[in-house]
């Protein structure tokens, strides 16, 4: 880890609110690279004064937004020696509930279902003062459970095709219309429930966004046939002309 981030890192486990610090994202692992971000995981149990992580940025960064609420609340921030880190609040009563839901429920998602899970249980802890993220590791570091891995498949396969406002027909329509913004809204929305099915498939928790096709063919032994080449292809003929993007092997099925 930067030695400033740790440095910071060290004052945030002196705040009393502060229960488990944790590294997430590629930075977590081994797919990472020099220009990988850090996911720092924040579980408090309050609100840390958005005056007081002020003043402690004020000591290693050179520049910072606190309080953002895009994605989830958290801090965006980059350091004086130039590493970028996104710091994320949580408390444990709601990352208790969602795996609840998912993992002992298995209730599926419109894609990314096990993107929490896999956090949690990847995540490498930094600090954690009464052991508390450490029984929610083990709690949770279990075999992929049969009914969520068919809950998921089953919901998202039909949002790929199958359903009246299925991914593909809503494709078409785009399509048809030569609507180019919505052929890309809705593309996103496909491969977010295709990348879903293949890591339920593969009974893998779904790690994000980033890198998927490297991981996919370095981690799932279930795959489509092409694979890559359809990917590639799709991408190529998302910018030309809407019948050239009918023949892409992924809509093709």
């Amino acid at each position: 880890m930067d030695t400033e981030v740790k440095n910071m890192l060290d004052e945030f486990c002196a705040m009393e609110e502060v229960e488990s610090i944790v590294l997430g994202g590629s930075r977590s692992g081994v797919n990472h690279d020099d220009a990988s971000d850090y996911d720092l995981y924040i579980y408090a149990n309050a609100v840390i004064p958005e005056e007081r992580r002020n003043e402690l940025y004020k000591k290693y960064c050179c520049r910072w937004e606190t309080g953002n609420k895009y994605f989830e609340y958290e801090d965006n921030i980059v350091m004086k020696n130039g590493v970028y880190a996104d710091i994320i609040y949580r408390n444990f009563s709601d990352i208790e509930k969602y795996l609840a839901a998912v993992v002992d429920g298995g209730k599926p998602r419109n894609g990314y279902t096990t993107c929490f899970w896999h956090n949690v249980i990847r995540s490498v802890i930094i600090y954690d003062r009464n052991g508390r993220y450490t029984e929610l590791q083990k709690k949770y570091d279990i075999p992929y459970p049969e009914k969520l891995r068919r809950n998921i498949i089953s919901r998202n396969m039909k949002l790929l095709h199958g359903c009246l406002p299925s991914y593909d027909k809503q494709l078409s329509k785009a399509m048809g219309r030569d609507d180019i913004v919505s052929i890309n809204h809705r593309t996103a929305a496909f491969l977010e429930s295709y990348f879903d099915v293949i890591f339920a498939l593969n009974r893998k928790t779904h790690p994000g966004e980033k890198k998927l096709v490297n991981i996919c063919k370095k981690e799932c032994e279930l795959l489509p046939e092409n694979f890559e080449e359809n990917l590639r292809a799709l991408f190529n003929l998302m910018g030309n002309s809407s019948h050239r993007l009918r023949g892409g092997g992924l809509l093709a099925h």
